[in-house]
């Protein structure tokens, strides 16, 4: 009915006003011009606000890019700078300034005093202390070696005088030996496939040796069998806060030789010590949620140094092993949780042996050698965050 006859109302209280639609917006538009007109002969005042537990530029950011909040929209200077161009300044009135010291992390805000009295209750809200994140890693790599070898060295010498001269030993070297001077040499083993060792552990052996007039006979037995088990466990823990990425990383640079220079133009090569870093680093960012878990976005690196790679007349580069995870995962507060493992198996097995001798049942393991070796390796990685609760603590 109201809108039928052009009027509108308007209520404060238990009174309800009744007037023509152009009226009230008349009425409503002089008071709020007249309200900006008693904020623009009020007295400016500075205020000095220390920021405590966030970085004062982050807050002046905030403040200063929300544009048309918390006032008028029709603007003054921004952010500071005092310019007398119309611009919407944040939360700030259009008159006011506000001005971020970094050395001191200290707000400089000069306003009318309703508005730095809201200023300061809205820093009161962001700039509290949030609750920071323990993250434990675990590192295990465990290793299981086998290897087991059988051979066998085996060689006959002799030699008949007569109207026809003969010898046998391992080589032509051992014969022209025994038929000149009539000694045995070293190099009578008409088979030499001795078992090895992955160590530096002398292998076993059982020997036996036939000596007649014009002949001997060398039989030698060896064999090994090696087991290994190892566990190497690295734990890096990091502390950092809500949100921010924390990184640790513990490790050493391997130095190597690169050559430059040395072309066309008769330039003398140069060399230049570069160095490769290997490092076991753990980086993470992890955001706690409202129901006390914590999400993680993480990055564990575990490197090794292997050996030396030589490079004909450029030296040595290094060879890494590199082990990786980039993951991101969701966590209970103070729960471990495996978040990645890589498992290897090797099994190898070989025959070195005399053609057709090495074939012989029995007789042939004079004429081989068997080796069997057997590797394992289990990489797993364990993650375990605890949420430290500075935030209630401070309140």
């Amino acid at each position: 009915m109201l809108r039928a006859k052009g009027l509108d109302k308007r209520r404060e209280g238990g009174v309800i006003w009744v007037a023509p639609q152009p009226e009230l917006a008349k009425f409503e538009q002089d008071k709020e011009d007249a309200r900006i007109a008693i904020d623009n002969r009020v007295d400016l005042v500075t205020d000095y606000i220390q920021i405590n537990y966030h970085s004062a530029e982050a807050i002046f950011k905030a403040l200063t890019e929300a544009k048309g909040i918390g006032n008028s929209g029709n603007g003054g200077s921004s952010g500071g700078s005092g310019n007398s161009d119309k611009q919407e300044n944040g939360f700030l009135s259009p008159r006011g300034m506000i001005v971020a010291d970094e050395r001191t992390n200290t707000l400089m805000v000069s306003d009318i005093p309703k508005k730095i009295a809201q200023m300061r209750d809205l820093i009161k809200v962001i700039d509290r202390p949030v609750d920071q994140v323990l993250i434990e890693g675990r590192i295990v790599i465990t290793t299981d070696t086998f290897a087991r070898n059988l051979g066998a060295k085996f060689g006959v010498q002799g030699r008949r005088i007569g109207d026809r001269t003969q010898a046998i030993s391992g080589s032509l070297a051992g014969n022209s030996s025994i038929i000149n001077d009539g000694l045995v040499t070293n190099e009578g083993l008409n088979v030499n496939l001795p078992a090895n060792t992955y160590t530096k552990s002398p292998v076993g052996a059982l020997a036996y040796t036939l000596l007649g007039a014009n002949f001997s006979l060398d039989v030698e037995l060896s064999a090994m069998q090696e087991e290994g088990r190892g566990e190497v466990v690295s734990n890096p823990r990091i502390v950092t806060a809500n949100q921010r990425e924390g990184v640790i990383k513990q490790g050493k640079e391997i130095g190597y030789v690169t050559i430059s220079g040395g072309g066309g133009l008769g330039g003398a090569p140069t060399a230049n010590v570069q160095f490769k870093e290997v490092l076991l680093e753990l980086k993470v960012t992890p955001t706690i949620t409202q129901d006390n878990r914590v999400f993680l976005n993480m990055n564990v690196k575990k490197d090794e140094f292997d050996t030396f790679l030589e490079v004909t007349d450029y030296g040595t580069v290094p060879i890494i092993n590199r082990r990786e995870i980039n993951t991101a995962v969701l966590v209970e507060d103070g729960q471990t949780v495996v978040i990645g493992g890589v498992y290897e198996f090797t099994d190898r097995s070989s025959v070195s042996k005399v053609p057709f001798l090495g074939d012989i049942p029995f007789l042939g393991n004079l004429f081989k050698k068997r080796g069997r070796n057997k590797d394992k390796a289990e990489l797993l990685v364990f993650v375990t965050p605890k949420i430290l609760r500075v935030a209630k603590a401070a309140n």
